[in-house]
């Protein structure tokens, strides 16, 4: 029976330090995850009405980007020894509360901040129900902090949706744009 008790407990620990390896809340307080999460949307989300690539920054628009939080998480994050963040973000879909989609990418921090720099969405998921995204998306992310890019599994379209034919992620605007 002791044996049993001190088995599950290990079993429990394992899991336990697995969930904690890639929290976010690993590396920042609640508050700080909040203004990064913050920042984060302010890249891959919609522009706030009025606001341009240039702009979207600025404090004025600020607002319509917190306001956005409670939508969006990180469902797993990742630092380097060299500095590169990597985090695997869930957001929604339009209005649908089925469907979910995953950005994988990363960052690194400008120095005493939490303001990303450098920044850079690795891939979009397609839409998927929240199970499916977390599965597919853990995977992606595993690979990406291990290899640096996802460029092996770019033709797996029921994993990654962008880039693809289509649409790149343009690293100086920050935006996906058609490609030329």
């Amino acid at each position: 029976m002791k044996k049993v008790f001190l088995v599950s407990l290990l079993v429990a620990m394992i899991f336990s330090c697995q969930s904690k390896k890639y929290s976010v809340s690993t590396y920042f307080s609640d508050n700080e995850r909040d203004t990064l999460l913050t920042n984060i949307i302010t890249y891959v989300f919609a522009k706030a009405p009025n606001a341009t690539a240039a702009n979207r920054f600025d404090a004025q628009f600020r607002q319509f980007y917190v306001k956005s939080l409670p939508n969006f998480r990180i469902e797993k994050y990742h630092r380097t020894p060299d500095g590169w963040n990597y985090f695997f973000m869930i957001r929604p879909v339009g209005n649908s509360p089925k469907y979910k989609r995953g950005v994988l990418g990363k960052f690194r921090l400008k120095k005493n901040s939490l303001i990303p720099d450098a920044f850079e969405e690795v891939v979009n998921t397609p839409h998927l129900e929240e199970k499916v995204l977390i599965e597919r998306g853990s995977f992606l992310f595993q690979e990406l902090i291990k290899k640096g890019n996802l460029d092996n599994y770019l033709a797996m379209k029921h994993y990654i949706e962008w880039p693809d034919a289509n649409l790149v992620y343009d690293k100086k605007i920050n935006e996906w744009v058609g490609r030329q």
